[in-house]
């Protein structure tokens, strides 16, 4: 067996460390954003603040760790998680997340490309956070609406709290193993897609049975 050839080493781990775990990185943001605005980005900003599982910005993104920042997101963030528990609010919440979310997620991806050019850096964003938080909070707001037409909303606060723990297992497990990011977001999409369509059935159940009753004769 020869010699290890370092210098190939080298050239496999740039694109790797540059790119690719990047763009792993980054999907899952832009996924957890699909579902709250702010929360995803308070974490990524404490954990390049704090130096947690390695997480750093690129330089025209270092402001997000900066206390102002973290305090305005955490603020945004409490309001966000308080609003989307109260009925026709958390409505109005996933309308705004449809312009919102995947500015947040496009923030949130373009933040982690390090030394990369600043405007790569924002495209890669861009194409990488801004679809994929989109394609997620329209799948939120599917489960939302066949959450409303089954329970009347009362149903909602639940879901939306089942929303706050995947967003927050989505960010913390694209911290410590961006490498399964691709599966967590097909297990999470999967997850989104049961509750609606299991809601869809029982809203379709429940019409049935009123066709059903007012098709007897009195």
């Amino acid at each position: 067996m020869g010699p290890i050839d370092l210098r190939s080493l080298t050239d496999v781990a740039e694109p790797l460390q540059t790119w690719v775990l990047p763009v792993l990185l980054g999907l899952g943001l832009a996924s957890a954003t699909g579902l709250r605005t702010f929360l995803p980005l308070l974490m990524l900003a404490l954990a390049a603040k704090f130096g947690l599982f390695g997480i750093e910005l690129n330089d025209r993104m270092a402001w997000l760790a900066d206390w102002p920042a973290i305090s305005a997101l955490a603020v945004a963030a409490v309001l966000e998680f308080t609003g989307d528990k109260v009925p026709v609010v958390d409505h109005g919440l996933n309308v705004l997340g449809a312009f919102t979310r995947p500015i947040a997620g496009a923030v949130a991806a373009g933040s982690v490309f390090v030394g990369v050019d600043p405007m790569m850096a924002a495209i890669a964003g861009l194409i990488v956070g801004a679809p994929t938080a989109f394609a997620f909070n329209a799948a939120q707001g599917g489960a939302r609406l066949a959450s409303t037409a089954t329970t009347g909303g009362l149903g909602n606060p639940i879901l939306s709290f089942i929303e706050d723990v995947l967003s927050v297992l989505m960010v913390v497990l694209a911290f410590l193993a961006p490498i399964l990011v691709p599966v967590l977001m097909v297990v999470l999409a999967l997850v989104l897609f049961r509750l609606a369509r299991r809601m869809r059935g029982r809203m379709d159940a429940r019409d049935g049975a009123i066709r059903a009753g007012a098709a007897r004769p009195s």
